[in-house]
């Protein structure tokens, strides 16, 4: 069999397993040579050898005989010197396939191309987040390990992980940058120990120049995952290695996480991604508009539209640019202009669920501010006046303002009993009838909330 013949085959396989999976598994064999009934096929890693082997080794057998029938067997291996791995045959037209292939990610964690750093929108948020992934994907000296970057979901975790891979990829292309998320990791380490092939496991990620773990609180609980987690980091940071971890919160807060891995993740850069505001939801709207403007040349945009959007959807991105997709291929396919009104009914479903859901946590932290107290007092045991009253007012605005029952409430105040609570929010409403400072206080507090 030639490589011209594989080349062929593989287009076969495409067909039959999908593209993605063929990006990810098939794409990268190479056809090394055909010895006494055997075609060898050279794999980047073991894992990726091992994975195929079971999961596409017959189909690939199947195809193989049908042009060298003398192939009872298929085997993939490392190559000794991978500097020296035979060069497919491949069509001078085809540069999209030849630079996948001098990708060094991971197989199994495909990166999306349209997250990089020129896609993504700076604003005061996410600033500080943005200058240091910008850092650390130009390839320099490890200044900061690991770099953490935490924040909620839709707010660009994900965006700059990617963007840091391809970035490290086209100015070092012989970087062994791997990105994973982190249910990822756990499966291949319950994978290898279930096949007794740990050694394969630990010499796969200790041999990586740059370990990107995406949502590393999934491995919170998993005591196995979490041992091997810590040795590998350990291994990597003593070897001078980059380490970039994301989650959706703060090392110090994630549960059920060892002490000793939140002590590592904290000796670096952890960089928060706040909240975005308006001027950056803003700025993010615009920028995809000129995109589908490309795709849809026809379509008018009414004035208002955009800000009205960047105002009301406010806590997910990827909600935000989900909505505006919607309403761009409703716009092209009634062949109306998207005015303020069919911006409304198009995402009438989009726009509940995103109105604003407050938390009696941020309660607290806009009461205990207001009053200018600490938030342990707010919620501690101490019943002096000058905190018994600002808590009433947290009782009174978490029972107005959220869905929570009054035990609920209660457990969030120190645990109080829920007759504590009703006690409070009847002394309040009370109060602010009689007192004018309380119904002030209230008021303020309410539209600060609200915003």
């Amino acid at each position: 069999m030639t490589q011209d013949q594989w080349g062929r085959l593989k287009q076969d396989l495409l067909k039959s397993v999908g593209k993605s999976n063929f990006k990810s598994w098939i794409e990268p064999l190479e056809l090394s040579h055909m010895d006494e009934g055997v075609a060898t096929f050279a794999v980047p890693t073991s894992f990726v050898g091992n994975y195929v082997s079971q999961k596409y080794g017959d189909q690939i057998l199947y195809h193989v005989q049908s042009v060298a029938p003398e192939i009872r067997r298929v085997h993939f291996q490392v190559p000794h010197n991978q500097a020296g791995r035979p060069a497919p045959a491949r069509a001078a037209a085809a540069p999209a396939p030849q630079a996948a292939r001098r990708d060094p990610m991971m197989p199994a964690a495909p990166l999306d191309k349209r997250f990089s750093f020129d896609t993504f929108v700076v604003g005061k948020p996410n600033e500080l987040a943005h200058a240091a992934a910008k850092r650390v994907a130009s390839g320099g000296p490890v200044m900061f390990n690991p770099l953490f970057l935490y924040g909620g979901v839709g707010l660009g975790k994900t965006h700059l992980m990617h963007a840091i891979a391809w970035e490290l990829s086209q100015r070092q292309p012989e970087l062994n940058v791997v990105y994973l998320s982190a249910e990822q990791f756990m499966y291949r380490f319950v994978q290898a120990l279930r096949e007794r092939k740990m050694m394969d496991f630990k010499s796969m990620f200790r041999a990586v120049d740059v370990l990107m773990v995406d949502d590393v609180q999934f491995i919170a609980g998993k005591e196995s995952t979490q041992e091997e987690f810590f040795h590998t980091f350990n291994a990597l940071v003593d070897g001078g290695k980059q380490i970039i971890i994301s989650a959706d919160r703060a090392p110090g807060e994630i549960e059920n996480l060892e002490e000793r891995i939140k002590s590592r993740l904290q000796c670096g850069l952890v960089v928060d991604l706040h909240p975005t505001n308006y001027e950056l939801r803003l700025g993010i709207l615009q920028s995809k508009v000129e995109y589908y403007r490309t795709q849809y040349p026809g379509l008018t945009l009414a004035d208002g539209v955009l800000e009205f959007l960047a105002m009301r959807i406010t806590k997910n991105v990827r909600v935000l640019e989900g909505a505006l997709t919607r309403l761009f291929a409703f716009a092209s396919l009634v062949g109306h202009e998207i005015t303020l009104e069919l911006t409304q009914d198009c995402l009438a479903d989009v726009l509940r669920s995103s109105e604003r859901q407050v938390t009696i946590e941020e309660i607290q932290r806009q009461v205990s501010d207001h009053f200018n107290i600490r938030l342990s007092d707010l919620i501690g045991p101490k019943r002096v006046r000058i905190f018994a009253r600002p808590r009433q007012v947290a009782m009174y605005l978490a029972k107005q303002m959220t869905s929570r029952s009054l035990p609920e409430i209660g457990r969030r105040f120190g645990g109080r009993d829920h007759t504590t609570v009703m006690h409070g929010v009847r002394r309040i409403d009370e109060l602010r009838v009689t007192d004018s400072q309380i119904a002030e206080d209230l008021e303020l507090l309410r539209r600060t909330l609200e915003a």
